[in-house]
């Protein structure tokens, strides 16, 4: 198991995710994607995944937030079709995204098409945020358009804006076959208690929330609520909370290395420390890190492989991190 001191989390990729097992790589080459250069370089670790409740399908437990793919030019839409391009060659499958990210849901539509590979992912999106509504069924069809689809995997109500509005039109898409699974999100405390109504209300597949080593607020009553109605919990900004929570998250371990029980659940880097904590928890059913970067792509589809921390290493981490100060 390598440490990292004093390394960023950059840094710690290179050092960790694209030498594993003490193999340098050879420079690139053209049609070789740095994603299967890092997969041939590691260990083959198990990909994990866990059950949705409602049916039994099974999904990796680490996908990708979008909130950074409202891009316009040729080369920023490359830059991502390589993030998902590495996504898929190391098994992830799982995009979530919203219409309130600007032009996120077009622009995975368009690379999805261009890929020629819709089958490979399971796509998640979110009505609208704030604001007048329109016609539920138009809200959902413009979803729809955007994406290029005919069927979405995920359809959630964001932060629950209209829930009593659109959740019939929720309910019979789904009963029409053109939603596979419905749900609603927050990421916001002060939402909790309305929404473990609404999840007692109704028959929902899905719920989002925030949960993270830094912010466990979702594991008091939520996330134990979520796995005794059995819906699927995915995990929105899993390395903190909003504003600079990831920045904060990232810069309270920056000097400290890995300690040795990392190596328990092989994991090479902090974020994959602090994915791998998220995911654990027995309610959560994957967690979907934002980036636009295939470096962090690599590294954080790492946590989805191997082992995961048992319930007296999670009271370790959690001790851990509580101590930092």
């Amino acid at each position: 198991m390598r440490s990292f001191s004093h390394m960023s989390r950059r840094d710690a990729l290179k050092s960790g995710a694209l030498a594993a097992a003490g193999m340098a790589l050879a420079p690139l080459v053209p049609g070789t994607t740095l994603a299967r250069l890092a997969s041939a370089a590691r260990p083959r670790l198990e990909l994990i995944t866990k059950p949705i409740p409602s049916t039994g399908e099974r999904i990796p437990v680490i996908g990708l937030g979008t909130n950074q793919y409202s891009v316009e030019t040729a080369e920023e839409m490359a830059e991502l079709q390589a993030v998902l391009e590495a996504m898929a060659d190391l098994g992830g499958s799982v995009v979530d995204t919203a219409r309130v990210y600007g032009r996120a849901e077009v622009v995975i539509g368009e690379l999805l098409e261009r890929m020629g590979n819709r089958d490979d992912f399971f796509i998640a999106t979110k009505t609208p945020i704030r604001g007048e509504l329109q016609d539920p069924d138009v809200e959902i069809q413009t979803s729809f358009d955007q994406l290029g689809v005919d069927t979405l995997d995920l359809m959630l109500i964001h932060n629950m804006h209209g829930l009593d509005e659109l959740m019939p039109a929720f309910i019979r898409w789904k009963d029409e076959g053109r939603i596979r699974y419905i749900g609603m999100s927050t990421s916001t405390d002060s939402q909790y208690a309305a929404q473990m109504e609404a999840m007692r209300r109704f028959p929902l597949d899905f719920i989002q929330v925030d949960y993270s080593i830094a912010n466990r607020n979702a594991a008091d009553e939520i996330l134990p609520l979520a796995g005794e109605l059995g819906i699927a919990v995915l995990v929105n900004v899993p390395f903190g909370g909003r504003g600079d929570g990831a920045a904060s998250t990232f810069g309270r371990v920056a000097d400290h290395e890995l300690p040795g029980w990392a190596a328990e659940i092989d994991a090479e880097s902090w974020a994959q420390v602090f994915l791998k904590y998220v995911v654990s928890h027995p309610a959560v059913t994957a967690a979907i890190p934002g980036t636009t970067q295939v470096r962090h792509l690599v590294d954080n589809q790492g946590a989805g492989r191997g082992r995961l921390p048992d319930p007296a290493l999670r009271a370790e981490i959690e001790r851990f991190w509580d101590e930092l100060g």
